[in-house]
């Protein structure tokens, strides 16, 4: 992991940079997400062998939360790869400033979270987005582990959980800390399982703990899953 760039854990721009990025996402997903699907989609199969586990357990409609673990970049397009629903997924905000890339990403369902931030605006868009009836991904460890190792949960899927009511499918990705090593013409074996939805009550203004503990909840089953794939291989 020595050859990722150092972590920038504040974004300094105003919250009012990121309005229309919000207001774009709220709208629903633009023309680039089928492109861009249309495009990664052979590569990953092809470079990284990605196989999917359990794509049963996923919902075919209806708002729905995915809770992958993260080491890559590219664990949107493995969890995406088996699922015919559209994903909508919470991004760091540093992703937003490059033109080009911005322009797709706020019209492939990606909407920014400020980074080293409290940004209410990120969850009232996660709350939209569900309202609407469509699919959410949010990773549980809040950012990429760095270590090769699962990280420790942050309690914003929990409060999302809890308050939205929607499901949640806990999903184990495993080889995608390898992904970096492509520079090397080294590709991992990339396998995704979907684990069995797991439902909550739905609380107004749940207590930060609360959050953690429903957070802690859904990630124990990824924590399994993740364990029985590199005991056991696909």
């Amino acid at each position: 992991m020595s050859d990722m760039k150092p972590q920038v854990y504040k974004d300094e721009r105003p919250a009012e940079y990121f309005d229309r990025f919000h207001e774009r996402a709220r709208k629903g997903v633009g023309w680039t997400y089928p492109l861009v699907r249309a495009l990664v989609t052979l590569p990953t199969l092809l470079l990284y062998r990605t196989r999917a586990i359990g794509v049963e357990n996923v919902p075919k409609s209806g708002a729905l939360i995915l809770a992958p673990n993260h080491f890559s970049q590219m664990d949107h397009f493995f969890t995406g790869l088996y699922l015919r629903r559209q994903i909508r997924f919470m991004a760091k905000s540093q992703m937003f400033g490059t033109p080009v890339l911005t322009y797709i990403y706020s019209h492939g369902g990606v909407f920014p979270v400020r980074r080293g931030h409290h940004d209410e605006e990120a969850f009232r868009t996660a709350f939209t987005i569900l309202e609407r009836g469509e699919m959410l991904l949010m990773y549980a460890e809040g950012g990429r582990s760095r270590t090769g190792e699962l990280g420790e949960v942050k309690p914003g899927i929990g409060r999302i959980a809890l308050e939205s009511g929607a499901p949640v499918v806990p999903v184990a990705i495993h080889g995608s800390a390898g992904v970096r090593r492509w520079k090397r013409f080294r590709f991992p074996k990339v396998t995704v399982q979907f684990g069995e939805p797991l439902h909550f009550p739905t609380e107004e203004s749940p207590s930060r703990e609360r959050q953690l503990e429903v957070s802690e909840q859904i990630f124990a089953p990824v924590r399994e899953m993740y364990a029985g794939l590199t005991r056991n291989g696909r």
